[in-house]
């Protein structure tokens, strides 16, 4: 549910999920590697130390 919010009103999500549709990918393949996406972003802050950047994190 929360990829579900996250590729409506997150620019990076939204725009990678758009993106997969484009390229031919049914719904739920893209919402699947959006879950993935979304799962690794908060590891990958954890990790470095950092913050939310959303220059960092367009496609």
């Amino acid at each position: 549910m929360a990829t579900l919010t996250a590729v409506r009103y997150n620019p990076a999500l939204k725009a990678s999920y758009e993106r997969l549709l484009a390229a031919g990918k049914r719904k739920k393949v893209a919402l699947v590697a959006c879950m993935r996406k979304l799962r690794t972003m908060p590891n990958a802050f954890v990790k470095h130390g950092s913050t939310w950047d959303s220059t960092m994190h367009s496609d």
